[in-house]
């Protein structure tokens, strides 16, 4: 099979860092603290295994423990769709058929997939680091996600464990859900342009006309926007949500006494 790679880069706009004056591209120059600038070849990798202390490691023992990238996915196992927690996903590649001899064991596995709702795990070495892979059925084709290894994803109850354990209201479900059902629509990624990178490249068209109009990203179409948790509110102050329950009755306050203006 071959893979490539489902997404790319290119809409992005980068910037290099030139000399105010002169427009040259500035060049990074290593520095020691002690002695000023140095030589790229005199530079070493090494890894801080604790705050100023690091461990020297070669380029020939880093070559030592670097695997041959393949081409060869070792399938270890089927799951069911939803056993991987969105967390873990990364990357995504395109799995295509390596040749017409190759067509027909891919359909198989892909139908086959398809029809008992599974996803393949497997393992592929690419850049020289061992990838766990997911490969799910889509369209005609089957595409690979690389995915985050266990330490690359941080423990959840690190950030929501604060978060009180209590039930919300039903009668505010009640209302969240008459507002999903109103905004419900497919997805359209066309609909969702990044408008900061958008007013970027027109700047730099201008700029590249000699021209110097001022740019601004383009503000939201607030059409079809809702701030489900103002609305809420307002479906509350509406008398929307559950009753609420009776207030204390209280004294009424005495008429303020009038007085003739001087």
């Amino acid at each position: 099979m071959a893979l490539y790679t489902a997404t790319s880069p290119a809409g992005d706009v980068h910037f290099n860092l030139l000399h105010k004056d002169t427009h040259n591209r500035i060049r990074m120059i290593p520095t020691d603290p002690e002695l000023g600038a140095v030589e790229r070849a005199d530079l070493v990798k090494g890894f801080e295994y604790e705050k100023g202390h690091y461990i020297v490691v070669t380029p020939e023992e880093i070559d030592s423990v670097r695997l041959e990238s393949t081409r060869t996915i070792d399938i270890e196992r089927f799951v069911d769709r939803d056993a991987i927690d969105r967390l873990y996903w990364d990357s995504p590649y395109f799995l295509a058929p390596d040749g017409k001899l190759a067509v027909e064991a891919y359909t198989v596995i892909r139908e086959a997939m398809r029809k008992t709702d599974k996803i393949a795990l497997g393992r592929l070495v690419m850049h020289q680091r061992e990838r766990l892979i997911a490969i799910e059925p889509q369209d005609r084709g089957l595409v690979a996600w690389s995915l985050r290894s266990k330490d690359e994803v941080r423990d959840a109850d690190d950030i929501f464990g604060e978060i009180p354990a209590h039930k919300a209201d039903a009668g505010m479900i009640a209302i969240a859900e008459k507002i999903i059902a109103q905004q419900e629509g497919a997805f359209d990624p066309s609909q969702f342009n990044d408008r900061y990178e958008d007013a970027l490249r027109a700047l730099i068209e201008e700029k590249q006309k000699g021209k110097g109009r001022k740019v601004v990203a383009a503000e939201p179409d607030d059409t079809n926007v809702v701030d489900l948790m103002d609305a809420l509110r307002r479906s509350l102050g509406k008398g929307g949500g559950a009753p609420a329950k009776k207030a204390a009755a209280r004294p009424k306050a005495k008429p303020a006494s009038k007085r003739k203006a001087s």
